[in-house]
């Protein structure tokens, strides 16, 4: 499967925004989709997860209760909305997918085989 990210741009501390990554192919519930994000001199962390077979959530400590992850497999599309942004969440933000990853790795770079090309979130002060 070939992932597209998009929707980054310049948003202002507090504001909101929604990123889009589209899938090339009908993923049904046979995918784990995730968002990853990279700052600035920065390793690439894990921000969010759908799980394929529950459609359970997870989240990174530092985005819970203002990012959603969410679905819409009609589309074959997955969206983090992002609220009550900070300086801090600042970084290119990449979605990734897996079919066969295991639940203890899923904050992992490494267990995910499909990467999108990454789009840029900056959020001024």
């Amino acid at each position: 499967v070939q992932l597209q990210a998009s929707g980054g741009g310049l948003v202002q501390a507090g504001g909101s925004l929604r990123l889009s990554c589209a899938a090339s192919e009908p993923t049904d519930s046979s995918y784990t989709f995730s968002w990853f994000r990279q700052g600035p001199g920065k390793e690439r962390e894990f921000v969010a997860a759908l799980w394929r077979s529950t459609g359970r959530t997870y989240y990174a400590d530092s985005v819970k209760g203002r990012f959603t992850i969410s679905r819409d497999k009609a589309k074959n599309t997955v969206y983090l909305q992002m609220n009550s942004l900070k300086p801090d969440d600042t970084a290119v933000y990449y979605c990734a997918a897996d079919r066969t990853l295991i639940l203890s790795t899923l904050r992992n770079v490494v267990a995910y085989n499909y990467w999108g090309q990454g789009t840029q979130l900056t959020v001024s002060s």
